[in-house]
């Protein structure tokens, strides 16, 4: 029996890079509401696409598993992937004045078209595992951002970021992540073996979780 879960030996894996993310300037000035809300904007017309291409990622990592049981739950949490994030942006949009028609035509900037290429490509290439691995660190941080920056949202005074927020810190988003953690840690003693390769993926999806955050405060456009 494997002694400690894969899931555990991945986060300890990518540490340097996590402590990075739940202290990027994005991040820690969301919580206190000092962020301008231009690069908010801007994030969250960036974040709906990403998302759109999450949901496929999660239907094509369904489809490679032979154990129906594994399969639906998959399904599920990619359905209350899209009922907790999506809904909540579609409101969003609304508070922001934008509009759904504009957020979809929205050209993906490159940090954001990298990034949803590396989990395609992972997700259609790989393994079911591989794949769920490599969409891991988007839901995992998302929580631990949450929780590392609560006090300060107690404070926040913009309410578009508090409702933000308060997504990912409710039971509902917390039982996501923890069951998308259970599938993986479940079938650990058959990971193991490729923990290596598991660790790159998990290493290289934390790396873009970060340059995202970077890629929307920066407003990253196209040269051309």
């Amino acid at each position: 029996m494997a002694s400690r879960r894969v899931t555990e030996l991945l986060r300890e894996s990518a540490m340097d890079i996590w402590e990075r993310i739940l202290n990027h300037p994005f991040v820690t000035e969301l919580f206190e509401g000092s962020l301008p809300m231009e690069k908010f904007k801007f994030y969250i017309t960036q974040d709906y696409n990403y998302l759109i291409t999450l949901t496929k990622c999660q239907a094509i990592i369904s489809s490679k598993f032979d154990d129906p049981s594994i399969m639906r739950r998959v399904l599920e949490l990619a359905l209350a992937d899209v009922s907790t994030e999506l809904e909540n942006y579609n409101k969003l949009l609304s508070a922001l004045g934008l509009r759904i028609e504009d957020v979809v035509r929205a050209r993906p900037s490159p940090t954001n078209m990298a990034y949803m290429n590396f989990l395609l490509t992972t997700c259609m290439m790989g393994g079911p595992y591989e794949g769920l691995v490599a969409i891991l660190p988007c839901y995992w941080t998302y929580l631990e951002i949450a929780r590392h920056h609560a006090e300060k949202l107690v404070r926040n005074p913009i309410k578009v970021y508090r409702d933000w927020a308060s997504v990912y810190l409710s039971p509902e988003y917390e039982r996501i992540v923890n069951d998308l953690r259970a599938i993986v840690d479940n079938a650990s003693d058959y990971l193991m073996r490729d923990l290596d390769k598991l660790v790159k993926i998990f290493r290289q999806a934390s790396t873009y979780e970060y340059l995202f955050w970077d890629m929307a405060y920066r407003e990253e456009g196209w040269l051309f």
